[in-house]
């Protein structure tokens, strides 16, 4: 099996195992959306709750390396806990809280990515919504694959119903005006 995806599944199982609520976003949702394209590392959304992420954070110490010398405090502040499995694939875990993040994991379903290999990533939309909001240049042409791949199959009220909110927190509204442009490019 590609490390890539034994990691995922391993990770999977760990967080089946205690319970734990979550799905798989970035590069692993984009092979199933998508454009394919080489991912370094495993991006996964935990549902923490806020006040609530240290147990999180130190069962998952126990298991995988951190990869900065202040890797619980930097996840207690920004909310992202790095880490590196034993062949060195990063970890990249968000500790999730917002609405908008659970919504994501409730809006997750499991895809077959090779015989025996399921795992549980977010839709389409949410990958969309994600990759827009963090508006940098590869993730727009993440979201282009995706519009593409998914041609006709894409709930669009629901990727600006959730987006906008977002923007507006963010302070920018240019974000929605490009997506609406890309959209219409390629629909």
């Amino acid at each position: 099996m590609i490390p890539l995806f034994q990691l995922a599944s391993d990770l999977q199982g760990l967080f089946e195992r205690n319970r734990w609520r979550f799905s798989f976003i970035g590069g692993i949702a984009l092979q199933r959306w998508g454009e394919p394209r080489l991912t370094v590392d495993v991006d996964v959304a935990l549902l923490t709750g806020f006040g609530t992420e240290e147990p999180y954070i130190d069962e998952l110490m126990k298991h995988y390396e951190g990869r900065r010398e202040d890797t619980k405090e930097f996840a207690l502040e920004r909310r992202v806990l790095l880490l590196r499995s034993s062949g060195d694939i990063g970890i990249d875990i968000v500790l999730a809280a917002l609405p908008f993040e659970e919504n994501v994991v409730d809006h997750s379903t499991h895809y077959e990515f090779m015989p025996g290999l399921k795992l549980l990533t977010c839709s389409a939309e949410d990958l969309i919504v994600m990759k827009t909001f963090a508006d940098r240049g590869q993730d727009w042409v993440d979201v282009e694959g995706v519009i593409v791949r998914q041609q006709g199959n894409l709930d669009w009220a629901y990727i600006f119903e959730e987006l906008s909110p977002l923007c507006e927190l963010k302070e920018s509204p240019e974000i929605i005006k490009k997506l609406v442009s890309i959209r219409s490019k390629l629909t």
